[in-house]
């Protein structure tokens, strides 16, 4: 359903800093760079088939969190979930919500942690017991 999810971020290497880190928990490689035609600069990473993007904005305007919005990562493992917080908040990130760990559901057990980047962007990392 998805080619990419792109966030924007107000200081571009800090922001891939944080998610240097918090990708290598799921196994994303090294980011590649790319510089748009207007001369912002862009890193992409790439997983199983899919693209992450952080971005500085092209309209020069302040990047800034969607209220209401969340990027769900998907997570192997229990331990992988924690990972991906702990990653998250080492790196600039700030932990919200409860604590990692399982919630059950009307959908079945699942493992999460919330994290939201340096710019506020709120991350899931998510596990589902099958």
């Amino acid at each position: 359903m998805f080619n990419h999810i792109m966030v924007g971020a107000n200081d571009i290497e800090k922001s891939k800093t944080f998610y240097d880190a918090v990708l290598a928990t799921l196994g994303a490689g090294e980011a590649m760079r790319n510089v748009a035609p207007t001369g912002h600069v862009r890193y992409f990473y790439r997983h199983d088939g899919n693209t992450f993007g952080i971005t500085e904005p092209i309209n020069d305007e302040p990047a800034c969190h969607a209220n209401g919005a969340t990027i769900g990562f998907k997570c192997s493992s229990p331990e992988q979930v924690k990972t991906f917080h702990d990653a998250g908040v080492a790196h600039g990130g700030t932990s919200i919500e409860d604590a990692p760990g399982p919630r059950s559901t009307s959908m079945g057990t699942m493992h999460l942690s919330y994290v939201r980047d340096p710019d506020g962007n709120k991350l899931c990392a998510l596990y589902r017991e099958k």
